[in-house]
């Protein structure tokens, strides 16, 4: 009977961190780099000091990445999601009253502390409720509500939320007051299995057995370290895009419709590619492959344009979010992690990965004043790094065989 209980509550589970994704953590972070162009004219905003502030995020998932994953292992998702996005919520709307460069960031900052949060223990509810075979399935269609809630987020938040509501400030307050309400129904969701009530007998992770257990993962570190440079190539690219094809002569809808089909790509192909990964019992396979298409796109970026610049940026995205969700699969099943150490292990790999995105952005935005294109043939290096370090995973699972499963049990 807590069998079939914990079957069925886990897809509402799933729903409720798909929903996570889209309105507390996509939506109100994609909506920065189609409104920095409004931000930085009502702010006075360098490109370099727009690339600071787009950064930000990554310090703070550098700082609290380890922290967000050790407290969903030791308080459980549920209090750790509720209290993330209630703290989402308020900091996300008190960007929208900045007034000057480094209130900005200072708001930034807080709220990238609790979006880092919130979208690691998604996932780590996501290994807490689901069995093995449908791990994949699962981060993949959560990694589906992220590529859902950054489209919607650079597609309506300039261009239709900002005219409507009245100003970027009334944008950021309203995805505010969402994720509130999304913190509020974890509050009222049920305890996952191994904590008190649940049924289970799955214990918690004592926090220095956690931080000791993980440490001594080699291929934790190395996908930590191969995130740096892939995280610094995605988020550098994304923030940059925008202003590059408004730059280019591009109408603002353009630009910002350009970024919101690489995310709404990235929302397509993440439950195939994720499907792929389980079929194949290879994750690193699937990494390898997906890195070598952003690799090759972001580097074409610098010489094409019009229809072919739409084509890249849309095969780009199609690999994006199931990238993500499989590299997030393949940390929680490498050897000595499991269920009981995911949160630990994403939380480490998220933390160091930050790295990347906090000095990408401003170095590779600075290039532009020696050449527009510049940046995103940094961005292109950093990506092939991140190949080199992938490809020195050893993948020991312990899980190979093809697995066609059954999505419903």
């Amino acid at each position: 009977m807590i069998e079939s209980h914990r079957s069925r509550y886990k897809w509402y589970i799933l729903a409720l961190g798909t929903s996570t994704h889209i309105f507390a953590v996509g939506m109100p972070r994609m909506c920065m780099p189609v409104l920095f162009s409004e931000i930085s004219e009502e702010l006075g905003l360098s490109l370099v000091q727009v690339g600071i502030v787009w950064g930000i995020l990554s310090l703070s998932g550098l700082l609290t990445g380890l922290i967000g994953g050790i407290l969903g292992d030791r308080y459980g998702t549920k209090l750790t999601l509720a209290v993330a996005c209630l703290m989402g919520g308020v900091f996300g709307g008190l960007r929208g009253l900045s007034n000057s460069f480094l209130i900005l960031i200072a708001t930034m900052f807080l709220f990238g502390f609790a979006t880092s949060t919130s979208s690691l223990n998604t996932h780590k509810a996501a290994g807490v409720w689901f069995p093995k075979h449908q791990l994949g399935i699962a981060n993949g269609i959560l990694s589906t509500g992220m590529g859902i809630g950054v489209t919607l987020g650079s597609l309506v938040s300039a261009t239709v939320l900002s005219p409507l509501l009245g100003s970027w400030r009334n944008v950021l307050f309203l995805y505010g007051a969402i994720s509130i309400v999304i913190g509020l129904l974890w509050s009222l969701s049920k305890s996952e299995p191994g904590l008190p009530g649940s049924g289970s007998t799955t214990s918690r992770a004592p926090l220095r057995q956690s931080i000791a257990q993980v440490a001594r993962i080699r291929e934790v570190w190395i996908l930590a370290i191969s995130e740096i440079f892939f995280s610094g190539c995605l988020q550098g690219m994304t923030g940059y895009l925008p202003l590059f094809l408004r730059g280019k002569g591009w109408t603002a809808a353009a630009a910002d419709g350009a970024l919101a089909a690489h995310s709404a790509a990235g929302m397509v192909g993440a439950i195939p590619i994720s499907l792929l990964s389980d079929r194949l019992g290879s994750r690193k396979a699937v990494l390898i492959v997906a890195q070598l298409v952003t690799l090759i796109g972001v580097g074409l970026l610098v010489v094409v344009d019009g229809s072919m610049l739409w084509l890249v940026v849309i095969s780009m995205g199609f690999f994006r979010e199931a990238l993500a969700a499989v590299m997030i699969t393949l940390t929680m099943e490498l050897e000595g992690v499991g269920e009981k150490y995911a949160g630990t292990a994403l939380g480490l790999r998220a933390s160091v990965s930050r790295i990347g995105g906090l000095f990408s952005p401003p170095l590779g935005n600075s290039f532009a004043s020696i050449g527009a294109g510049l940046p995103f043939a940094f961005w292109s290096g950093l990506a092939a790094v991140s190949v080199a370090m992938i490809s020195l995973i050893k993948e020991r699972t312990g899980w190979k065989k093809p697995a066609l499963m059954n999505i419903t049990g």
